[in-house]
């Protein structure tokens, strides 16, 4: 392993109850596919063996002709990190500012033995509040494979619903979700307001 060097942390917006986020920059991309140890004592955290699943995802952020600084403020990706565990427990993030209509897609991996924790609720939950806390932003959407699964319960406990199946050559079928701007802050308002009800004296 090479000497540990300092790789950079822009400014992160986002925050959740338990998760610190550390928005990926191509300097940690290329630290994680040369030596995943560089990356961990970089970022002071354990990274568990089985993360990334997608390890190519991070490909096209650590070539070197990626121009710094392409990806626009806040709408890259991010590592989710416990700090009370000291561990990197998975990573996800935006796939690009929002769209023409006002639309942000979300992703997000954990790994396997982090998962059944509430980590990629309280991720995606994040993401999302930060996303709508942006007045250009008017609808998050994501993509699950077209099953039931753990993905699907995460999306649907964040107030989106699934809107229809797409074929896609790699994946033969996959669902979209999506929760608009107005769904998001009436669930939200309605939640507060439940939060605040006087319990009953009966």
């Amino acid at each position: 392993m090479r000497d540990a060097v300092a790789l950079p942390r822009k400014p992160v917006r986002i925050s959740s109850a338990r998760l610190q986020f550390v928005a990926v920059e191509p300097a940690h991309a290329r630290a994680l596919l040369h030596d995943r140890g560089e990356l961990a004592q970089a970022l002071r955290v354990y990274l568990p063996e089985s993360w990334p699943r997608f390890a190519k995802a991070f490909a096209r952020l650590a070539d070197p002709a990626y121009p710094s600084g392409d990806d626009p403020q806040d709408w890259g990706g991010y590592f989710f990190i416990d700090p009370a565990g000291g561990v990197l427990v998975g990573n996800g993030g935006f796939k690009g500012p929002p769209d023409e209509a006002g639309a942000v897609e979300i992703g997000y991996e954990i790994a396997p033995e982090y998962r059944n924790r509430g980590f990629a609720s309280e991720a995606a939950q994040a993401l999302i509040g930060f996303a709508f806390s942006q007045a250009s932003v008017r609808a998050v959407i994501a993509h699950t494979l077209a099953e039931r699964s753990a993905s699907a319960h995460v999306l649907r406990k964040a107030g989106m619903r699934c809107l229809l199946a797409l074929a896609d050559p790699a994946l033969d079928e996959l669902w979209r979700w999506r929760i608009g701007a107005e769904e998001y802050r009436a669930r939200f308002e309605a939640k507060n307001t439940a939060m605040a009800l006087p319990f009953s004296s009966r």
